[in-house]
């Protein structure tokens, strides 16, 4: 395997790298005969990763992240002797959910930043954590089994834990997570993906055109960069930086022709 030529494409360093520990899981799985996975990674990461396994035909690998609606994922690569049903039966082995229960009497709600941030303070790396649900005085997050001991010996040290429930899951035992959504209603001129942008991210339409340019907007978690792509219902838009949104429904037009649409964003 000629990594230098694999890689010679790729002009950005971090890209590269990324890249370099995925060959390296590749010749680890084909030596060992075993099962490997990587770290969480983000939406544009895995649409690289998986664009690249493609290119160079590699075909015994998927992403997971507890649910299937998970945003931020592990690769999971195995040897030709499996199959991927035989591998789904691992996810146990790499992934668990900390549940964390607030108390009732709490006086205020904890948002994403809130606990994301307070594993941050722990010493965690982003990379051990994927998603976060947020609901009513609590939170399920999935992470990767190596922070798990460390995690539940020490959440409950942070003041802001001190009197909340927590408990660690089986990765198999997540149905879904229920995810908290923000009902929108927005009015854009056309069904056009840098329309739908700068209505979402509250900017205006060169500035959502930059971002798509940047490589900044995900259409059902795939990165698009084509302003005059179309959007349909059911859609999953996501910008980073600005959050993950679903094309509901249209529900009329205005006077002006304009589209009346709803979306839920996730919060």
């Amino acid at each position: 395997m000629d990594k230098q030529k694999m890689l010679a494409d790729y002009k950005n360093q971090d890209e590269k790298l990324l890249l370099a520990k995925v060959l390296d899981k590749l010749e680890f799985v084909k030596s060992k005969n075993k099962i490997e996975n990587t770290n969480f990674l983000n939406l544009y990461e895995q649409d690289m990763i998986d664009k690249f396994l493609k290119k160079i035909k590699y075909k015994n690998y998927y992403f997971f992240g507890g649910t299937g609606d998970a945003e931020r994922k592990i690769l999971i690569v195995y040897p030709e002797k499996l199959t991927e049903d035989m591998v789904r039966k691992n996810h146990s082995k790499m992934l668990s959910v900390v549940k964390i229960k607030l108390p009732i009497d709490l006086s205020v709600e904890y948002d994403h930043r809130r606990y994301l941030g307070a594993i941050m303070k722990l010493g965690i790396e982003r990379e051990k954590v994927g998603d976060i649900s947020v609901k009513q005085m609590g939170a399920d997050i999935i992470v990767k089994n190596e922070i798990l001991n460390y995690l539940m010996q020490n959440l409950s040290l942070l003041t802001r834990f001190s009197s909340a429930e927590i408990e660690s899951k089986n990765i198999e035992d997540l149905k879904e997570i229920e995810t908290q959504k923000l009902e929108m209603t927005e009015i854009v001129a056309s069904l056009r993906l840098d329309n739908i942008v700068s209505n979402l991210a509250r900017t205006s339409r060169g500035k959502a055109v930059e971002i798509l340019e940047q490589e900044r907007v995900f259409l059902n978690f795939k990165v698009e960069t084509k302003s005059s792509k179309q959007v349909k219902v059911g859609d999953i838009i996501t910008i980073r930086g600005k959050g993950r949104f679903e094309f509901k429904e249209i529900i009329g037009n205005t006077k002006k022709g304009r589209f009346i649409i709803k979306v839920d964003k996730f919060v």
